[in-house]
């Protein structure tokens, strides 16, 4: 069965790594932008598998382009079309809080369900609901971790303190940790805004002396990673580092986490930037093959 990787701008330099690594051919989706803001969509090749490859951040014109350029595909002659997406926005809202409220979650699922054949992404960032299926009914939704790539980011000789700035980041905290034979501390957090939170670090005394490396799914305003970093500088860390697997932070977010004392972030490539360190291409490769999506 004959296969391409179509790519919007945005993406291209990892579409290209992943392609190397499927041994797969790599096309630029065209976008012309009108007057009124319109897209107009255009894939300059399809075949019987399109892999349309695309993270979604900033995602409310991401997915207007994403979905014309799978129906596109269709229309071309694909038998299938699989996404592609290492960052997958609108997981978080898995419930109505307040009367009127849209459950993000189960619409923006329904949506790319009804367009692909198939999905991979990585780390998303899910709440109540345990199984990427469930928010993405009806395809192979598959969900990666990125664990094992950032793991290997981190040497272990200066026994380093590994810590989750909330509860939700244990699981990533811990799973990186575990290999390395290395310490955990999980902070307590109490978000009292889009960017303002207060923490508190049970035991945060054992980082004294020591290197510090806060990790996380993802990295946006950098509010909590610099109240964490705070905590830790203030116990006596003799340097702070930030891993995540996404990192959806600009260039003020980053420059306001170094004056607060990270001195280095790092982060996969699901978001090209500055912090962009651990390739996904292998994962996501091998993800595609065992589940023949590729």
């Amino acid at each position: 069965m004959s296969a391409v990787i179509l790519a919007f701008v945005d993406s291209m330099a990892a579409a290209g790594r992943l392609g190397a690594s499927l041994d797969l051919p790599v096309h630029e989706v065209t976008v012309h932008r009108f007057p009124d803001n319109e897209s107009l969509i255009r894939i300059p090749a399809s075949a019987q598998t399109v892999i349309l490859y695309r993270s979604l951040d900033n995602p409310d014109h991401k997915l207007i382009e994403l979905v014309l350029a799978a129906s596109a595909a269709r229309d071309g002659g694909a038998e299938r079309v699989i996404l592609v997406a290492p960052y997958l926005a609108y997981m978080r809202q898995d419930k109505a809080f307040h009367p009127g409220e849209a459950v993000s979650q189960k619409v923006i699922g329904g949506l790319l369900a009804s367009y692909f054949d198939g999905l991979v992404t990585v780390d998303p960032h899910l709440h109540r609901v345990a199984n990427l299926s469930e928010a993405i009914p009806g395809i192979p939704a598959l969900s990666l971790s990125a664990a094992p790539l950032l793991a290997a980011l981190i040497d272990p000789k200066d026994n380093p303190i590994i810590i989750g700035p909330d509860s939700e980041s244990r699981q990533w905290t811990e799973a990186i940790a575990r290999p390395l034979g290395l310490e955990t501390l999980i902070a307590t957090k109490q978000r009292l805004g889009d960017r303002q939170v207060s923490l508190t670090i049970a035991e945060v005394e054992r980082a004294k002396g020591r290197r510090a490396i806060i990790v996380d799914d993802m990295i946006s305003s950098g509010r909590t990673l610099a109240e964490t970093a705070k905590l830790l500088r203030q116990a006596g860390a003799t340097s702070v580092e930030a891993i995540a697997t996404h990192c959806l932070a600009d260039p003020d977010d980053l420059a306001f986490m170094a004056a607060q004392g990270i001195d280095r972030i790092v982060s996969s490539d699901s978001i090209d930037g500055p912090t962009s360190k651990a390739a996904l291409a292998p994962l996501i490769t091998r993800a595609l093959r065992d589940n023949g999506l590729a």
